[in-house]
């Protein structure tokens, strides 16, 4: 922790966006629900910011704080001015909006790993000691999972993302591209890549899984092009026999204290009740014999 530092107000044309910055300033519900509180209580958590060269200062953290001040009138806000290195504005930059956040767009995520990933390499491969001692000896990816609770795999799945064409990225924050497919097809060319894009918005279908692992083959050993995408994608998709049940979706019916297995056999279990009852209604009724 930093010692006391002091809160100072700064006038909003005077704080600029942070360098490639990867985080987008979006005008939606949650905007303007951060609007409605700064001019119902200000702004409540300064932002921190750093001198400029030429003069102003950089947004380290609060570039949406930034603009909802100015959406609600306001000529200046709250901040802490530190001296940072590039190194420490970019760590700090990520940490801070990736755990403040709600909605952090894939590919926004994926840029923001790659540039504190890069910083804390940077930073390892100086000897002025800047690395926390904590991490010595981890490996630059190890770092970045632990300080923002992630696993290493799936960090390195994020920054592999990077590797994708903007029309594939688009795809993929929109929605239209599973995550592990978009992961797939970032290992393929960027000429090919493009095709895929291409072939996704004129079939109006994304592949799957398995098309993307078998696109990502072909490429290298060179033999993928157009047309041979065109006829993969258009390959009937199996469907596959199962359903998924998110932790989230699960949670509003059972304890935090519940086991995946609990919550298995207790489903099983409901539907076998359930399954029972549906063969007592399917059961004829018995007819009566008329009378004598």
């Amino acid at each position: 922790r930093r010692g006391k530092e002091q809160i100072v107000y700064i006038k909003l044309n005077e704080l600029h966006a942070f360098k490639n910055h990867p985080f987008e300033v979006r005008d939606d519900e949650e905007m303007r629900a951060m609007v409605s509180s700064v001019k119902d209580k200000g702004v409540t958590q300064p932002a921190i910011v750093r001198p400029r060269e030429d003069g102003g200062y950089e947004i380290v953290s609060g570039h949406r704080r930034q603009k909802a001040s100015e959406l609600a009138g306001y000529a200046d806000m709250p901040c802490i001015v530190r001296n940072l290195t590039d190194d420490e504005a970019i760590t700090q930059m990520v940490e801070d909006n990736l755990n403040q956040r709600e909605e952090i767009l894939p590919s926004e995520r994926a840029k923001a790993l790659k540039m504190q990933l890069e910083a804390i390499k940077h930073q390892g491969s100086r000897t002025s000691g800047q690395i926390d001692p904590k991490d010595a000896g981890k490996r630059s990816n190890e770092i970045v999972a632990e300080r923002n609770k992630m696993a290493v795999k799936q960090v390195q799945r994020y920054i592999r993302l990077n590797e994708l064409v903007p029309d594939l990225m688009k795809l993929m924050d929109e929605k239209k591209l599973g995550f592990t497919t978009a992961v797939e097809l970032s290992y393929i060319g960027k000429k090919n890549q493009n095709y895929i894009a291409v072939a996704i918005d004129s079939q109006q279908s994304s592949p799957s899984q398995a098309q993307a692992k078998r696109m990502r083959e072909l490429d290298e050993k060179k033999l993928l092009n157009g047309d041979v995408i065109d006829g993969i994608m258009m390959e009937d998709k199996k469907e596959v026999d199962k359903v998924i049940l998110t932790g989230a979706e699960l949670s509003k019916y059972f304890g935090k204290e519940t086991t995946p297995r609990e919550m298995k056999d207790q489903i099983i279990k409901l539907l076998d009740d359930w399954k029972g009852q549906q063969k007592e209604h399917e059961k004829p009724e018995k007819k009566t014999e008329p009378e004598k």
